[in-house]
């Protein structure tokens, strides 16, 4: 319908970090768990809902790199490629949800096969934006990121509670 706002097709939290650990695999018998670690830089966690795709995770890729967040040295604000920092992207299906009474309803997240394919492809994205940045590649940061479709622990040290939402 003509002035009707576009529907949502994914969700997006950042969070300024001072570190970030993720758990990508659970221990399991005599195996111990795996971790991801970053240094100074961002977590991101995100969520794709019904109707996202190609486009989306592009838009996404593109305004999550360049969004400036992160606090300089200076108090400047900067995107991540500018300061140079760390990324750690977590896949987070819990921000599709919406309160019903006393429960959450998920119907709004996209079917998980299609969702690890936009997580991939979002990764894959924000990597290229990354890598073609001189300065952060210069100084050698990285991208992490969590295991789709897993329950994962995160441990996080902040300098503020600095977290922003974003809906695409």
């Amino acid at each position: 319908m003509a002035g009707e706002a576009p529907s949502q097709r994914g969700r997006v939290v950042m969070q300024q970090c001072l570190s970030a650990r993720l758990q990508v695999k659970p221990p399991f018998d005599t195996e111990e768990a795996e971790y991801v670690e970053i240094s100074r830089g961002t977590v991101i966690y995100i969520c794709f809902l019904k109707g996202a795709d190609s486009s989306t995770v592009e838009k996404m890729a593109k305004a999550t790199m360049n969004v400036r967040l992160s606090e300089s040295e200076n108090g400047k604000f900067i995107s991540i490629l500018d300061l140079p920092g760390d990324v750690l992207v977590v896949p987070q299906a819990t921000l599709g949800g919406k309160a019903k009474g006393k429960m959450m309803q998920y119907h709004s997240n996209i079917a998980k096969e299609q969702g690890l394919e936009l997580y991939n492809a979002y990764i894959e994205q924000s990597r290229k934006i990354l890598d073609g940045h001189a300065k952060w590649k210069e100084a050698a940061c990285t991208l992490k990121h969590g295991t789709y479709g897993n329950r994962q622990v995160l441990r996080m040290d902040t300098n503020g509670p600095f977290s922003h939402y974003f809906e695409f």
